[in-house]
């Protein structure tokens, strides 16, 4: 089971979750994810088109693992520009409400002064608890 708490003392959280409790049997832990393609190259020139195709590339393998976006319980996003990041906050947030819907995991946003691949603007990486299906 997946319990997110978000206690009324703290401010109300936007885009992520305060704490999120796991009693759950299987974990997954997922390596940070860059817009990279099949092909081993960056793709997208903006923060949104490549935090789409990074997202994108992280529910890939949670679903390898047998998990769905539901099942995320933290993310940490590596962000190279910070203001240009919060500056397209919104498209960022309706790329992750298509991908993901209305799931918030607890998150974390860290600036960076770069990535791996240095054409890469944000990199995602994340944990999940998949559920038994009798715990559903």
């Amino acid at each position: 089971m997946i319990e997110h708490i978000n206690p009324p003392s703290l401010g109300k959280p936007s885009g992520y979750s305060h704490a999120v409790v796991v009693t759950a049997n299987r974990l997954v832990f997922l390596a940070g994810q860059t817009a990279l393609n099949a092909d081993g190259k960056i793709v997208g020139d903006t923060v949104v088109e490549q935090f789409e195709q990074a997202l994108g590339n992280l529910l890939t393998a949670l679903r390898a693992a047998g998990g769905t976006p539901n099942d995320l319980v933290s993310l940490t996003v590596y962000i190279v520009d910070m203001d240009d990041y919060k500056a397209h906050a919104r498209e960022i947030g309706a790329v992750w409400r298509r991908l993901i819907g209305n799931a918030y995991p607890a998150m974390a946003g860290i600036g960076v002064s770069r990535l791996w691949d240095v054409e890469a603007l944000v990199e995602v990486q994340g944990y999940a608890a998949i559920q038994h299906e009798s715990d559903t």
